[in-house]
């Protein structure tokens, strides 16, 4: 089969690697750029190396229809591109991107045509899923109900990398974390729908989520997790909440920082590349209209991240001290406050040489049996990132990737139209590749529940 892999980013070479283990599997790997392409193939066996531009429908409908199926790893804003291509060429597609309205629209073309469309096969959408859904099917089948749900997911560095006052590393866009902060929180607990305004959600949302008594974490909301009751097919339930893992400490320091004024994503003069050199601290005596002593500026933030009480408060300012806020360090011109902060995040926070990542993630179940007794159950996943090859979030949404292209390509999964991974068809057979390749959730009788 021939496989036509949009995007070059870091989650695609552990989707690559798995799908070449196939001798029959041909793949091309196409950018817009061919550097970025070839620097992906490198010497790999039955690769090639390719440029297509997604927004051009003439060579992107051309790219499809030279092979069997198309994986989307692009930015989930050109999907609905990639998959109007793959319904005129009729052939598969696979993204690991939540379904958006837009690409679910597609639906009935894509049954007409005959073509599986398949997404949400990561890690977060992805595994969680599949996990979420075995346990919430096995429950229904023998007659019990599901009363609260949680489901927890996080990628961090390992503790032993965590070794920066702000707890945090980026494996990926520093940009697409920050603007996590603009979200709003909704969830379901105890029956009501609770909303949450960002950035509120990094404190009032958080509590603490005991996993493991080694690690310190905190949870929030991501999102609005109301959709689960129907997605995930749980009339019955009365606590529903998605939400993402840090480290004791880090939600605040973000939060502090975009109170501080660092989500504004609009251009600024002094931020354009043609302007002047600034340090950051005049950056910040712009931002809270004060002037750039570093104690005037650190009493302008903590009044104006409203941290004056908070038991944490050195610790948000020590963090924003090594990150240079208050000094003669230059600020990055990237135009908007934003995108300055990204670029220091991402230079100041990101993995060193023989650091590694993690991925943690546990769905809880307070679940009530036909008899009428109560159990909580627990389905844990803990995994490393290997500092001499791939990262833990490059290998948890890669390989679930290449799993679903090679089940569909050998028709193990035939089900079509545009979905996620949410039917036992689909989760089953996953399932079982998945954990050939010593990646899954364990499960366990907890205690009690706790939330």
């Amino acid at each position: 089969p021939k496989i036509l892999l949009l995007g070059a980013g870091f989650v695609a070479g552990p989707c690559l690697d798995y799908l070449l283990r196939r001798d029959d599997n041909q793949i091309t790997v196409a950018c817009r750029t061919l550097d970025k392409a070839k620097e992906l193939v490198g010497n790999r066996l039955r690769t090639t190396a390719t440029t297509v531009d997604a927004t051009n429908p003439d060579e992107l409908l051309e790219s499809v229809s030279n092979h069997d199926l198309v994986i989307s790893l692009i930015p989930y804003t050109y999907h609905p591109l990639v998959i109007e291509a793959a319904i005129q060429a009729k052939k598969h597609f696979v993204s690991t991107s939540y379904v958006s309205p837009k690409m679910a629209s597609y639906d009935q073309a894509a049954q007409e045509a005959g073509i599986t469309v398949m997404n949400e096969i990561g890690v977060d959408p992805g595994i969680d899923h599949l996990y979420a859904k075995k346990i919430i099917d096995e429950m229904h089948e023998e007659g019990s109900k599901v009363l609260q749900f949680t489901s927890y997911c996080g990628g961090l560095p390992a503790p032993e990398s965590s070794n920066n006052p702000i707890g945090y590393k980026f494996s990926w866009s520093a940009r697409g974390v920050l603007l996590a902060a603009s979200n709003n929180g909704k969830f379901i607990e105890h029956g009501k729908v609770v909303e949450i305004e960002a950035p509120y959600v990094l404190s009032r949302g958080v509590r603490p989520i005991e996993i493991y008594p080694a690690l310190a974490l905190e949870g929030y909301p991501n999102r609005d997790s109301t959709p689960y009751v129907d997605r995930y097919e749980m009339p019955e339930c009365q606590t529903v909440l998605r939400g993402s893992l840090r480290y004791r400490g880090t939600p605040m320091i973000v939060q502090s920082l975009a109170l501080i004024g660092f989500l504004d994503d609009g251009p600024k003069d002094y931020l354009r590349p043609i302007a002047e050199d600034i340090p950051w601290r005049n950056v910040l005596s712009k931002m809270l209209d004060c002037t750039a002593d570093p104690d005037d500026l650190i009493e302008h933030v903590v009044s104006r991240a409203n941290i004056g009480d908070h038991p944490e408060k050195k610790r948000i300012i020590r963090a924003m001290k090594w990150l240079g806020l208050f000094s003669d360090e230059l600020c990055p011109k990237k135009t908007s406050l934003l995108d300055s902060l990204a670029e220091t995040l991402a230079t100041k926070c990101k993995y060193q040489e023989g650091e590694r990542d993690m991925i943690v993630m546990q769905h809880k179940f307070q679940v009530e049996k036909k008899t009428g007794e109560q159990v909580v159950i627990g389905s844990t996943m803990l995994e490393y990132g290997d500092p001499k090859g791939a990262t833990a979030m490059a290998r948890t949404v890669g390989v679930p990737c290449g799993i679903a292209v090679q089940l569909i390509l050998d028709g193990k999964i035939t089900r079509k139209g545009v979905f996620a991974p949410l039917s036992k068809d689909v989760y089953t057979p996953l399932i079982e590749e998945l954990e050939k390749e010593n990646i899954g959730c364990r499960e366990e009788i907890l205690p009690e529940w706790v939330h």
